[in-house]
Formats: structure tokens, sequence, C-alpha cells
């Protein structure tokens, strides 16, 4: 009995290793999302750069688009942008949710660095972005016509995350 505790230690090193090298061989900007193929949750709040004007979930009825999560404070953002920019120009809808921002930082950068949003809705509080089971920004979802959650994306949208990921998932609900 003495002796099998002396392999005890080796046990418990050789399940951990196998838990660890399982961990490694996973994307880890690859977060799986309880809202998919679920309706983008109900909100009504205010669009950046004319706070009188109120949003709610239906601006999502009718045409697909990009719901992206970003903020001025994001640095992963800042990279992110212009790629953002690119696709608005080819014709991408893009819907902007500013989490947890400086109204007056935000509106200053999108008017320095180009804004690819059709428009931003203003997430203050981050009521929204919990909503949405959000843990930072930059979180792209590709949402259809009719308002539903196809694919959630964590991290920086590239030309090759978008030509692997998300472009074949946006061709699909075109």
């Amino acid at each position: 009995m003495s002796r099998l505790k002396l392999f005890i230690p080796l046990m418990v090193f050789v399940v951990l290793a196998i838990f660890l090298l399982n961990g490694l061989s996973r994307d880890p900007n690859e977060m799986p999302s309880a809202l998919i193929d679920r309706p983008v949750p109900a909100f009504s709040l205010p669009v950046l750069g004319d706070q009188q004007q109120m949003m709610d979930e239906k601006i999502f009825q009718g045409k697909p688009a990009l719901f992206n999560v970003w903020g001025t404070w994001c640095i992963a953002c800042r990279v992110e942008h212009p790629y953002l920019n690119k696709l608005a120009q080819q014709g991408v809808r893009i819907v902007g949710l500013n989490y947890k921002d400086d109204l007056a930082e935000a509106e200053k950068w999108l008017a320095e660095k180009g804004d690819p949003y059709e428009l931003s809705v203003i997430d203050a509080t981050g009521r929204l972005g919990l909503d949405l089971g959000v843990f930072g920004a930059p979180e792209t979802y590709v949402v259809d016509a009719n308002g539903t959650i196809r694919y959630k994306h964590v991290g920086v949208i590239d030309e090759s995350v978008w030509q692997k990921k998300i472009l074949p998932v946006w061709q699909q609900i075109q």
C-alpha cells in the first residue's frame, strides 16, 4: 500500500497534463454564445451623436448587419477600426454598440478615424452588453434580416477572420 502512494502524484500529473493539452488545441477566440439562433435582446438606447433619438432591436429587421461592440478605451478596437471602415465601404451594414465609453471621446474618434456604423447605440451602463454576454470589446455578432443572431466573434476582425469565419455566415444570410 505504501508503494502505491508513491504513484499518486504521478497519476495526478498525468491527468492534469491531459487536461492542459486538450486546452491547447482549442481556439481562445472561440467563445460559444447562448444567443446563437436567438433574437437580439430587447433594448431601447440613445444613438451616439443624437442622444434624443432612441433605437431598439427593430433596427435589425429587414436587412442583415454586423453588430459590433466597441469603445475608445479598447486598444484592440483601434486595430480593428480601419478594417470595419473597409467593410462599410464595400456595403456591409454595421451597427455599433458603444460600450461603457466617454461619449465625447467616442464622437471625436469616429469624426477623426471614420465612421463605419450605420449608427451606434450607447450602452453607458453595460446592460445590453450583459444581456448579450459581452466579455469585452471588440465583439461582433452577425445578425440576420429577422434580427436573429447567427454568429459571435470575440476579438479583432481583420481580413483573415472576415474571409475564414464571418464571410461564410454572412453569405448564408444574404
